[in-house]
């Protein structure tokens, strides 16, 4: 009982903490409303400067910083001034935002006394503010106090629900006026104040000819967190116009002013413990309370109610200007007239926001549903009705207005009206609009003329005495009939109706009508039932715009959405091509940095006026920056613009901008500027947050804690930050949000990657579909959805909006122990997938990395621990298996027992006896790859994972939102070590791009820590350094990496010679170092220790680049670099005893010494090899060794030209991988495989190998197959003479994933894409498409890298200048011979280059044989083409000879070439399926390779 007692009396306390002592005590009558009158001394303190902190905080650019911040400056500062009040024995009567009220009641007699107290405590207040700490903190808060005194009246009043209270009288009134004349620091006392004092106690200075003037002032708020609805202003100002109207009807009230004004306030509880309120602050309220006093008598607004409304301009008219005191600019003031639409007429037509040239950009999809629509409707004659449906921001009044441009014509007429929400109230409006269009009167100034204009039409067709049923609709005065005047509503309505048929038939007869309704949500329902009837009578076009009703549409509404004729449109977002050229057209720029424009895409969504808001709110924060474009030549690469390239807008925005004015502008962001951390701009927080609102507050408590995790997160995460939920409350929630369209539920981390595109518009048939408009879909739906959930492991927030505003609602501690859950949660299983054996994506990591929680955190940790000890298995949710350990179902092993097994490195060779020919040792080795096959075949449940990889899944769900965990905790040397796995995981994805990004934060929080005298990590340094250069040398700059990597090394404890000497020292040593290794008995030597291991893995790592970098060097010294790197990558491999690392590094020595022409060593290492992968089990990781092994193999042969080698390993590596279910290795496999079979003509295997390149690329949205894919149709199309898949789809593929980073930032395959288009355009001779992709592929030219992809993509560069310089020929331009002499020496350059393979041997000697043969050097053409075709025949190059053949016949014979020549072969160029079929013979389409055009230079060479 005492307990509840006490309850009871914390909870009184806590009530009584909101209001004044006046009240608590207080002894009033039951009766309402009652009255009490006394005596007292009132104070009004005015706080002057938390209005502009407000402002300052309220706009923060960061996440981080705000509101809190704010709280308790308020909070420390008021707190103060109620201190001071009660310690002087005052009551705080009220907080009015930055201002409060203290009264002290007394009896009449102690007036004198209590003045003197009041103003002494009135002098310590001031006091508080003139200290030096404000001014060190940037804080300039003053106060100004009035002081009065005399007779008070207290009045309650309310209901039995709610009671209110106020204090009225002179001293009321005087206290008021005091504050309002006093200045910064003064202390203004009323005149009866004045009088009642003891004035020897007190100094003054009078205040002539001041008086009072009475009122009362309401503060009125829309919007308040937890109670946010749609149209908020225009709910704001409806209640400003039905206050005003019904005040002016008071008699005893002379004037009402009410001012609106819409932006950010800070709204919370201020004041002291023991008193405090609720209440508002910000300069908001400070504009709305001046406009009221400034402009009495009618109801104003400012410029952001009157843009946000909604509402027509003709509500409201602007008023002059004046200057307000404390408001330094509130921009335009606007009077609104009232919200009672009429019909005026001129007012209503089509409104799109923005200028009348913006351009409708990524909607033509939806424009050709228009054109096809209007093609049948002319047609036919048969009413039609298209309707576009979107929420608000996609664009629905810019298409109506493309439309109404586009139905322009001299045989329709069309109509064009935009509605607004009080169209909605208004009966039988949107029909008033539209008729009094067709009649005519919508030009009319005057009634009369209106009148006449109404004769003239409707003479004929109906009596003159109905003319007065159309004077409230069209504003005339005709007679008024007495057979109307006894006509009920509904008769009127009907003859009315009748009469509009009539006009409307006849109408149409002569011209077909359009009529274009925007916000036909807003359409009425008697204006719905006309339509409905009116398209079954009149051939009527109607084009609608609507966002989704929020109620049930009407019957009518229904009818017609659900008819034959009918086309609904659900509007999806644009592409984010789209929204790049709408930032470009924005901010009037050709090009944004690629990291403003992935900002804009993934926060905009597709949504073009989110992106909109987005930029003003990166404009408003000054964080754009404007500059002319670099030219890339000129540019020097460095680590910070190495991925600092410029997205541009596309060749379609071109039209709109005036090429004379517009320079190479780009946008770029200010440096430090982290988007991620940005806040949102308030416009778009409330589409958040009314949405928040609008739900219950358990789903808003679930979508707060998923907002904590980051954009997506598993469902067992949720469940461990919200443990007091049990699995149906959870499903249940999901379900509703899901429906919601808050978040996107997966089944696994493939569907994730798979649904990362945002959806486009798209048809819905009503007719087929029950109409489920805003209220949600039927139990059968529900439970489907709610089945579907169920199997759900992930879950994403389908807008990133939504995720930032509900994380910007919690507070810092909040936040701070939220996270701290969710990274205990994530920390078990951040690290590789199962299916990877659940390794570091660093070897090692943990092992050279102490990575324990700070102390600080980790007494927190322990009692997370213990609270949450009773985690129970979730029955519903599937296990998360994709982490497991022992996926290949066999015993589970440890990291050391899987990167390092023990090894017999000395035993003796038994698969290869010396006696063995070449022919004999290949048979064995794909004999062994057979048996391998076939094993993995018949053991597939025992042997084989049975899972794809998941890392990616990994690193989405687990490592990303762990990393920013440990930010957000400030756990920096955590974040770090998370940072380095991330970047070390995408570099395995293939995508550079982010692993830049993400070690650049590895790198910020390794200068906050070098700062830090207690981190000491010299091997984090050493892996930020080592994929650095990793990064450095997939992007071709090779200068960088060097650097990076020698300078990881020497972090790595690894002397690297820096000299000549030293470097000759140094290959001494590691000879004998290889020797020791390749005869010593490993089992008597001891394995390195963990941490010795990580040091090993990242040496190998840096000199596996560093040889490859020293061989492209020409430098004569280089070479000897080339061979000591190589030796020590497989010096230290040996070292650390593990069989992959080792097999990895005996293939790259083959390499090298095949590159340097040492044949002896490449094939000892060869069979070193595959000697080794012959010894292991058949288990475990053993079978990605060998699978590992056999496409290395084939891709050496390959690029060394053994072809028919390449594809007899290429096509058992193709089996293996596909077995092992590993995306990447398996695309890596099937793209040297098919360029292979390209050069030795096997279509049909080709072809088969193509089919399962787009299999691999649809099923895991694997963007470098699709690019393969097409990179090989074009070579069809050039180099074969037939179409697999027809020039246009590669050319779209092409235009739309250019930007994409994987393929962006790849050294290969995009170079090779644009000189494919290049090429077919110089064939085609159509130069302007030409240079742009040769410009293009220029670019990228200099990012070189020892890869095949490069070096194919190279060639065909090559390639596309012979044909520039056969144009520059047949131009006679003088630049023609120098041109072919640099290009011959480039030619001869590539070819003379140890990197370049001997597969591109041929097409670089057929190249130089053309150049020869266009200069005039016919005995250099004839040695070029014989060497060409030499090596095609040693190689089995069929594709190459063929063309030679084909060049050398043309090119010596006398027969002249048709002037299109190429244009009419790709005309008539067959089908693979007319092949496959007979049609067409393999014969035949080798005739239609292109024939090089031959005009010799008129100088010869």
């Amino acid at each position: 009982m005492n307990t509840q007692q006490k309850s009871q009396d914390n909870a009184i306390v806590r009530i009584a903490a909101h209001l004044p002592d006046l009240i608590v005590y207080g002894n009033f009558s039951p009766e309402r409303p009652s009255m009490d009158y006394f005596d007292g001394v009132l104070m009004f303190v005015d706080i002057s400067g938390f209005t502009a902190m407000m402002e300052k905080f309220s706009t923060a650019m960061y996440m981080d910083r705000g509101a809190e911040q704010l709280v308790d400056i308020l909070n420390h500062y008021i707190s103060a001034i109620v201190e001071k009040v009660l310690l002087f024995g005052g009551d705080i009567l009220k907080f009015a935002g930055d201002a409060l009220l203290a009264l002290w009641k007394v009896e009449r007699k102690q007036l004198k006394n209590i003045i003197t107290v009041v103003v002494k405590c009135s002098l310590e207040i001031h006091g508080l503010f003139d200290n030096k700490e404000m001014e060190e903190e940037g804080l300039d808060i003053r106060v100004k106090i009035g002081l009065s005194a005399g007779h008070i009246t207290l009045v309650v009043f309310g209901d039995e629900r709610r009671n209110h209270f106020l204090v009225t009288g002179q001293a009321v009134d005087d206290v008021r006026l005091a504050q309002n004349l006093a200045q910064m620091n003064d202390v203004i006392l009323s005149p009866n104040c004045w009088q009642l004092c003891d004035r020897n106690m007190v100094e003054i200075e009078r205040i002539p000819d001041q008086r009072v003037v009475k009122g009362c002032s309401f503060l009125c708020v829309f919007g308040f967190p937890g109670e946010k609805e749609p149209n908020e202003v225009t709910h704001a100002l409806e209640s400003a116009v039905d206050i005003f109207d019904f005040c002016s009807k008071v008699p005893k009230i002379h004037t009402v002013s009410v001012g609106v004004a819409s932006g950010t306030v800070f709204c919370g509880i201020i004041g002291h413990t023991v008193r405090h309120e609720y209440t508002v602050i910000g300069q908001k309220v400070n504009i709305a309370a001046r406009m009221m006093m400034y402009y009495p008598g009618i109801v104003t607004c400012d410029s952001v109610t009157y843009n946000s409304s909604s509402l027509p301009a003709y509500f409201f008219k602007e008023v002059p200007k004046k200057v307000m005191k404390g408001v330094a600019d509130s921009g335009p003031v606007y009077q609104c007239l009232g919200l009672n639409e009429e019909v005026v007429f001129g007012m209503a037509n089509l409104r799109a926001k923005g200028n009348e040239g913006y351009p409708l950009l990524g909607r033509d999809k939806e424009i050709k549903y228009f054109m096809d629509n209007m093609k049948r409707f002319l047609i036919s004659g048969c009413s039609r009705v298209l309707i576009y449906e979107g929420t608000a921001g996609y664009g629905k009044s810019q298409i109506l207005k493309e439309i109404e441009y586009l139905a322009q014509g001299e045989r329709h007429r069309t109509v064009a009206i935009a509605l607004t929400k009080i169209s909605f109230h208004q009966n039988f409006y949107t029909i008033q609009i539209f008729m009094a269009n067709v009649l005519g009167l919508d030009t009319c100034k005057h009634y009369k003329e209106r009148q006449s204009n109404i004769q003239n039409k409707v003479k004929r067709l109906m009596d003159e005495k109905f003319y007065c049923l159309l004077n409230d609709i069209f504003h005339v005065q005709f007679p008024t009939s007495r057979e109307i005047s006894r006509m009920n509503a509904l008769r009127k309505q009907k003859q009315v109706e009748k009469l509009f048929m009539k006009i409307l038939e006849k109408t149409s007869r002569r011209q077909r009508i359009i009529l274009i309704i925007d916000k036909a949500q807003f359409v009425d329902k008697t204006s719905w039932a006309f339509l409905e009837k009116l398209i079954q009578t009149v051939p009527i076009f109607i084009i609608m715009s609507l966002s989704p009703f929020m109620e049930d549409p009407c019957a009518a509404a229904n009818t017609i959405m659900k008819n034959r004729n009918t086309t609904y449109v659900t509007l999806g977002a644009v592409l984010p091509k789209d929204i790049r050229n709408k930032a470009c057209f924005d901010l009037n720029v050709t090009g944004i940095s690629r990291e403003l424009d992935m900002y804009l895409v993934e926060v905009s969504c597709g949504i073009p006026s989110y992106c909109q808001e987005l930029l003003l709110n990166l404009d408003h924060h000054k964080v754009l920056l404007f500059r002319a474009r670099e030219s890339e030549e000129k540019s020097t690469v460095t680590w910070n613009n190495m991925f600092k390239s410029f997205v541009k807008s596309t060749d379609e925005l071109k039209i709109y901008f005036n090429v004379e004015e517009r320079n190479d502008v780009v946008c770029t962001l200010a440096s430090g500027v982290r988007l991620k951390n940005l806040s949102l701009p308030t416009s778009l927080k409330e589409v958040s947050l009314i949405q928040l609102d609008s739900m219950s507050l358990s789903h808003q408590m679930l979508v707060r804690c998923a907002a904590i995790t980051g954009l997506t997160c598993t469902t067992e995460m949720l469940f461990e930050i919200l443990p007091c939920w049990d699995v149906k409350m959870m499903i249940e929630a999901l379900t509703t949000l899901v429906e919601a369209d808050v978040f996107v539920c997966f089944q696994n981390g493939k569907d994730l990657r798979l649904a990362q595109q945002q959806d486009a518009s798209f048809e819905i048939h009503h007719r087929s579909l029950s109409l489920n408009p805003g209220k949600g879909m039927d139990d059968k739906g529900f439970q489907e959805l709610y089945n579907k959930v169920i199997q759900c492991h992930i879950i994403r927030f389908c807008r990133p909006m939504m995720q930032k505003t509900a994380y910007e609602l919690w507070l810092k501690d909040e936040k701070k122990a939220m996270h701290l859950k969710c990274a205990h949660f994530l920390e078990e299983n951040a690290h590789r997938c199962g299916r990877c054996r659940g390794a570091n994506f660093i070897p090692y990591h943990h092992f050279a990395v102490d990575i324990c929680l700070n102390k600080l955190d980790i007494g927190t940790m322990r009692e997370l621990v213990k609270s949450h000890s009773h985690q129970r298995k979730l029955p519903w949710f599937p296990t998360n298996h994709n982490y497991s350990w022992g996926t290949w179902r066999l015993r589970s092993r440890t990291e050391e027992e899987t990167l390092a097994p023990k090894l017999d490195l000395h035993k003796k060779p038994e698969l290869f006896p010396e006696d063995l020919s070449p022919k004999e040792v290949r048979e064995q080795i794909l004999g062994f790859f057979d048996t391998v096959i076939t094993k993995m075949k018949e053991g597939e449940e025992t042997v084989l994972p049975q899972e794809s990889c998941q890392c990616e899944e990994v690193l989405t769900i687990t490592m990303l939102p762990l990393a920013q965990h440990f930010v957000a905790l400030e756990e920096n040397h955590k974040a770090l070590y998370y940072f380095l796995e991330i970047a070390s995981a995408c570099l395995l994805l293939g995508d550079n791009y982010m692993a830049y990004v993400h070690l650049n934060e590895g790198h910020r929080l390794l200068r906050i820590l070098k700062r830090e005298k207690s981190w000491n990590q010299t091997f984090e340094l050493a892996t930020f350094y080592t994929l650095k250069g990793r990064i450095c040398f997939n992007m071709g700059q090779m200068v960088l990496a060097k650097k990076t990597l020698k300078k990881a090394l020497k972090l790595l404890n690894c002397v690297f010679p820096h000299n000549l000497f030293s470097l000759f020292f140094h290959d001494h040593m590691e000879k004998k170092k290889h020797s020791h290794y390749l005869n010593q008995q490993v089992q008597d030597s001891p394995q390195p220790g963990k941490k010795r291991l990580a040091e090993l893995y990242q040496q190998v790592v840096c000199f596996s680049l560093l040889w490859k970098i020293y061989s492209m060097d020409d430098y004569f010294h280089h070479k000897y670099y080339a061979h000591l790197t190589a030796m020590m990558q497989v010096n230290t491999a040996l070292e650390t005893q593990n069989d992959f690392q080792i097999l990895k590094a005996f293939l790259d020595y083959s390499l090298f010494h095949q590159l340097t022409g040492h044949q002896g060593a490449w094939f000892a290492y060869e069979l070193k090899a595959v000697e080794r992968i012959c010894r292991l089990p058949l288990e475990g990781e053993a079978i990605e060794m060998v699978a590992y092994v056999a496409y290395k193999l084939g891709h050496i042969k390959f690029f060394t030209g053994h072809l028919d080698l390449a594809i007899e390993l290429g096509f058992r590596a193709h089996n293996m991988w596909a077995l092992l279910q590993n995306p990447n290795k398996y695309c890596s496999v099937l793209c040297r495989l098919s360029s292979s079979l390209l050069l030795r003509n096997r279509y049909k295997q080709l072809i088969q190998v193509l089919e399962s390149l787009w299999q691999l690329s649809a099923e895991e949205e694997h963007i470098f197959s699709k690019a393969y894919f097409y990179f090989v149709c074009l070579d069809l199309m050039l180099y074969c003479g037939f179409v697999y898949r027809p020039f246009e789809e590669c050319l779209q593929f092409i235009n739309l994933q250019e930007e994409n980073t994987i393929l962006r930032f790849h050294s290969g395959i995009l170079l090779g894409l644009y000189s494919d288009l290049a090429i077919w355009y110089g064939r085609l001779q159509e130069w302007d498409n030409f240079s742009s992709f040769f410009s293009k592929a220029k670019s990228l030219v200099s990012r070189r890298t020892l890869t095949t992809d490069y070096y194919e993509g190279t060639v065909k560069y090559m390639e596309g200048q012979v044909l520039h310089l056969q144009k520059q020929i047949e131009e006679q331009s003088h630049k023609a011979q120098d041109s072919g002499v640099q290009l011959l020496k480039n030619l001869e350059n590539l070819l003379s280059q140890k990197p370049t393979g001997a597969v591109f041997h041929p097409r670089l000697y057929h190249l130089m044989a053309y150049v020869c043969m266009l200069m005039g050097d016919g005995r250099n053409c004839d040695l070029f083409l014989s060497k060409a075709m030499e090596i095609s025949n040693t190689q089995g190059n069929t594709q190459e000879k063929s063309w030679l053949l084909r060049s050398k016949e043309w090119w010596y014979s006398n027969a002249e070439l048709m002037e299109d020549q190429w244009l009419h072969t790709v005309l008539n160029l067959p089908s693979w399926e007319k092949i496959v079929s007979g049609r067409v013979s393999i014969q035949d389409i080798q005739k239609n390779k292109f024939l090089m055009r031959v005009n010799i230079l008129d100088t010869p060479f």
